[in-house]
């Protein structure tokens, strides 16, 4: 790595020098600590523990309790090599003059507070991971300027041509199809017990057509395809299922469900026409991901980042 020392740079490592050797033990000094540098920005073990809570807050309505802390354990290895790349992103977009407007930050805001009850519980929350409101929007910030700044240096050059299409399909065409489906019966019933009966009945031989004189029930039809991404509580009731066979209740927000296989539909071949915007998409995706590795490379040799060791 190419490194660039200027006397700026020699004055932060010199404070960081007198900061260490002071051997301060108070808690203000561990969230303060420096942990790397990176050109003349410090991160903090403060900004890596306020990073974990915003992405523990993000992912709290998608996971809970021990999936929840599971899920962010699994990236505590890769923490500080995320939060320098974020850093070099957003020092790249600051020199590119990027502004997002203030309305746009709000939005966002509101989109989170619209996932709570209350705006207690927001505020709750936030303070139950360390945080407040202005941490949540200085970091929704920083992600639209880093949206932009990639956005201009990698996403905007990224084209796909005709023939890279038909390569693609040539190669992986065994491989491009629709997916397994299934038709099921969706059965949604106000309480436990009566879904516990519904599925009961059905598992017993009884007629849907039978049980809904008897029940307040309401049936859907729906055709579920794995690959389209299906909710995993619905996925986990469905997956070990067999046609005419019945799931157990399944409680999905403030109502039960109860699920049944009517069809299972084998995979068909995709045309090439068919399968056009699934390869352009992921030609994109692999593009972008290659272009974004190369930006990044390039901008860490003009860099100076150091990791500070314990």
């Amino acid at each position: 790595m190419k490194i660039r020392i200027n006397t700026r740079v020699l004055v932060l490592l010199f404070i960081i020098n007198l900061i260490a050797i002071s051997g301060s033990a108070t808690f203000s000094y561990a969230q303060d600590k420096i942990i790397a540098v990176v050109n003349e920005d410090v991160i903090t073990q403060k900004d890596l523990t306020d990073f974990l809570s915003f992405m523990r807050l993000q992912l709290s309505h998608e996971y809970k309790g021990k999936e929840l802390e599971e899920k962010i354990q699994s990236m505590r290895p890769t923490v500080l090599s995320r939060l320098i790349e974020d850093r070099l992103i957003l020092q790249e977009a600051k020199r590119s003059d990027i502004k997002v407007d203030d309305s746009r930050v709000r939005s966002r805001v509101n989109e989170v507070k619209k996932e709570y009850s209350s705006q207690a519980q927001f505020h709750a929350d936030l303070m139950k991971q360390g945080l407040t409101q202005a941490d949540i929007e200085k970091r929704i910030r920083e992600q639209f300027m880093m949206f932009a700044v990639v956005d201009s240096k990698v996403r905007s050059k990224i084209s796909i041509k005709p023939d890279e299409v038909t390569d693609f399909y040539s190669q992986h065409k065994k491989e491009l199809n629709t997916g397994e489906s299934r038709d099921i019966d969706a059965i949604s019933l106000e309480t436990y017990d009566l879904a516990n009966t519904v599925s009961y009945e059905l598992k017993s031989g009884r007629k849907l057509e039978d049980l809904a004189s008897r029940y307040p029930l309401i049936i859907n039809k729906l055709t579920l395809k794995p690959r389209d991404g299906i909710r995993k509580e619905i996925a986990g009731a469905i997956s070990g299922l067999g046609v005419n066979e019945v799931s157990g209740p399944v409680k999905i927000e403030e109502k039960y469900y109860v699920f049944r296989v009517t069809n299972i539909n084998t995979p068909e071949q995709l045309t090439l026409i068919q399968a056009q915007g699934v390869i352009q998409g992921m030609l994109f995706e692999k593009k972008m991901q290659e272009g974004l590795v190369k930006w990044l490379n390039e901008i860490k040799k003009n860099s100076y980042i150091k990791i500070m060791q314990d």
